[in-house]
């Protein structure tokens, strides 16, 4: 398989000559109400990645007293305005403000982040994943899938993708017996594990010589760098790395999204 950031970089350069040939490029908002580190970097690389391919952006970092009926009076001005194609409302977002109230509020026509439920578009990292797989020729029909964690971000949607894929899916989480995960983990041809526990699939396992693992968990350990859900070089046939693997492709499918919800009539 091709390494992911080579893969990101060749997908960058397609986008950003699609978007010279468009009569308007598209504009995305992003609004952030914390000061979370991760989402802070996050923002940062998605910043990156639209300057780098010319799309026009803006970013509008709110108060964290921010009330609920405040960002909601925001989230229906972008709706209605004209001149954004589409926005995303950085998670996590502060106690007093509802995620789901937020998430439904956001029109489907610019949910670039997939969340709404009417979207057309696919929440931006399975739908990252599902991509770099197809574009490295996996073959998903008939396959055991291993989905570990059930978030509404990844674990649920990348389960339902995998699933409209014609794989044969599984999902397991913290209510899994040890019994269980074993026996999942040795018989997956794909495991994407997102539970956001540093090493959680390690060699205390046995896995299927043939395995893909993509690796969803970003933590920061004791040594002070980062470390994914997954310890590194297990006996697999290719495993995503962290960093440098699922935010990249997370952040593609971003750009990917705004250029949909952009060309998309509903």
């Amino acid at each position: 398989m091709i390494e992911i950031k080579t893969y990101v970089t060749n997908k960058k350069e397609e986008l950003k000559n699609k978007i010279k040939k468009l009569n308007k490029i598209p504009k995305i908002v992003i609004v952030q109400v914390n000061d979370d580190p991760a989402s802070n970097s996050y923002i940062k690389g998605k910043i990156k990645d639209l300057t780098e391919v010319g799309f026009l952006y803006e970013h509008i970092k709110l108060d964290l007293k921010t009330t609920e009926e405040d960002l909601l009076k925001l989230v229906e001005k972008l709706n209605n305005d004209n001149d954004v194609d589409g926005f995303i409302v950085q998670l996590p977002l502060p106690k007093q403000i509802s995620e789901e109230k937020i998430k439904l509020a956001i029109s489907p026509k610019k949910d670039v982040d997939g969340f709404n439920p009417l979207s057309k578009t696919i929440p931006a990292t399975p739908f990252g994943i599902y991509n770099y797989l197809k574009d490295n020729n996996f073959a998903f029909k008939g396959k055991n899938a291993l989905v570990i964690g059930r978030s509404n971000i990844v674990g649920k949607p990348m389960a339902k993708l995998l699933l409209d894929n014609d794989m044969n899916v599984t999902v397991v989480h913290s209510k899994t017996s040890l019994e269980d995960m074993k026996f999942y983990i040795k018989h997956a041809d794909l495991i994407v594990v997102a539970v956001g526990k540093e090493g959680f699939l390690s060699n205390k396992f046995e896995f299927n010589k043939n395995c893909v693992i993509i690796d969803v968990g970003i933590n920061r350990g004791v040594d002070g760098k980062l470390h994914g859900d997954a310890t590194p070089n297990l006996d697999v046939k290719f495993q995503s790395p962290v960093p440098g693997g699922v935010g990249l492709l997370t952040r593609l499918a971003l750009l990917l999204n705004l250029l949909e919800v952009t060309n998309n009539e509903f």
